[in-house]
C-alpha cells in the first residue's frame, strides 16, 4: 500500500459557505440582525423606529462589516484577536532554574529531634563584706591616679 504525505496547505483550508464567505464571517454579520431586534423591541418607544435606535443599529452593522472583512486571507476579527494577545503578553520573562515547578523531589524524612531542657543552676556567691581603712583608700587612689598602673575589670560571667 502507498502512502502520502498530505501537505499542510490541503489541511488547512476554510469551509466556503456562501460564495467567499466562511462560517465566522457569516456570523459576524447575523449579529447586527440580532442587535437590530433588540434594540427595536426594548428600548423606549417599543416597537417604533426612532433616530437613536437607527444610529445604534448602524454602528452595529458598520464594526461587524469591518470585522468580517478579510486581509491577507485572515478576517479583521482574527487580526483584532492577534493584536489583543500580543498586547497581553508578559513583556519580560523571569526564569528560575531553581523553580519545584514539574520537579520529582527525592527529600529524605529527617528523624524528629528530641528537644532537650537543661535545668540552669544559679550559683549564690557571698558577697564579704571587707572594710577597707581610709589609709588603705586613700593609697589605692593615688596608686590608680599616678598612672603608673593600668586597672581593669574582667567579668568571669555575663551578669542578666
Amino acid at each position: 500500500m502507498r502512502t502520502t504525505i498530505i501537505p499542510a496547505q490541503i489541511t488547512t483550508v476554510e469551509d466556503k459557505i456562501a460564495g467567499s464567505l466562511n462560517m465566522t464571517q457569516i456570523l459576524i454579520m447575523m449579529v447586527p440582525v440580532l442587535w437590530t431586534a433588540l434594540v427595536y423591541v426594548l428600548l423606549f418607544p417599543s416597537m417604533k423606529l426612532a433616530p437613536y435606535k437607527l444610529t445604534l443599529i448602524l454602528f452595529a452593522t458598520v464594526i461587524c462589516l469591518v470585522l468580517a472583512f478579510r486581509v491577507k486571507d485572515k478576517i479583521v476579527a482574527e487580526w483584532l484577536g492577534v493584536l489583543v494577545k500580543y498586547r497581553l503578553r508578559p513583556k519580560y520573562y523571569l526564569f528560575n532554574k531553581n523553580n519545584l515547578t514539574n520537579r520529582t523531589l527525592d527529600i529524605p524524612e529527617l528523624p524528629a529531634e528530641r528537644v532537650v531542657v537543661k535545668k540552669s543552676t544559679k550559683k549564690i556567691i557571698k558577697s564579704q563584706n571587707v572594710d577597707f581603712d581610709i589609709l588603705d583608700q586613700v593609697k589605692l587612689e593615688h596608686l590608680i591616679n599616678s598612672g603608673k598602673v593600668a586597672l581593669t575589670y574582667q567579668f568571669s560571667k555575663k551578669r542578666t
